[in-house]
């Protein structure tokens, strides 16, 4: 066994860990990975900047220590990180979010205090995301929002499949397109991605004016009311 040199003298870095947690939570983990992860979370966050503070799985996965302690080789540390992390989450203590970008799906965890749980719910309504820059963790929705908040807010529940042919679409058309597209489906009834993409690669093979502009005439709209696109309308 390893052991311990002890603390040495003069002032040391500490943290912050809730009292509740070794009155309450303590007594109640019976695994130990959960019980590093759980600590490594509230230690890790310490040392993080801005009001909305997270960690993502790969910052648990990139501490070697860490996944040295969950177990040896790396797979069996993997999968211990993986269970431990399942635990927090179906215990309560931390919280858990998927998130999709242009980079592909984020997991990304809160403790679950006031502040956790008020980051968790401005992330499900599309008030921010995380950008994978240490230095600006997170970017507000503000002006712009990207292609998979306007799904969600517009067309429905994004799934891997659609969130897929989004970042398809943001490669291949210019994002005014989409917003203009998906605003159209709005407007006609027709919420969902085909009558987008229908429209998009109508854009793209006969040509669209002024993809900039933020609207477009009524005759154009009316264009998807009528013939090929008339199925995917709910009247």
């Amino acid at each position: 066994m390893k052991g311990f040199t002890g603390f040495p003298d003069g002032r040391l870095k500490s943290i912050t860990v809730p009292a509740l947690f070794f009155s309450e939570l303590l007594p109640i983990i019976d695994d130990l990975a959960e019980l590093r992860v759980t600590l490594y979370a509230f230690w890790a966050l310490h040392y993080k900047e801005g009001h909305i503070r997270y960690l993502c799985r790969r910052d648990f996965a990139q501490d070697d220590m860490l996944m040295e302690s969950l177990g040896r080789p790396r797979p069996v540390a993997e999968a211990a990180l993986t269970d431990a992390l399942e635990r927090a989450v179906a215990r309560g203590t931390l919280l858990h979010v998927s998130v999709e970008s242009a980079a592909g799906s984020e997991d990304l965890y809160f403790v679950n205090t006031e502040r956790g749980r008020a980051a968790v719910d401005g992330i499900t309504r599309g008030e921010w995301r995380p950008t994978g820059d240490p230095e600006m963790p997170v970017s507000l929705m503000v002006e712009r929002p990207n292609v998979f908040v306007l799904y969600e807010q517009n067309i429905g529940a994004l799934t891997p499949m659609i969130a897929d042919q989004l970042r398809d679409a943001e490669d291949e058309y210019p994002n005014p397109w989409i917003e203009q597209a998906i605003g159209i489906a709005v407007e006609n009834n027709a919420r969902n991605w085909a009558y987008v993409s229908r429209i998009l690669e109508r854009w793209k093979t006969e040509g669209k004016h002024d993809p900039t502009a933020g609207g477009d005439s009524e005759r154009e709209r009316r264009k998807y009311i009528q013939g090929k696109y008339r199925d995917l309308i709910q009247h």
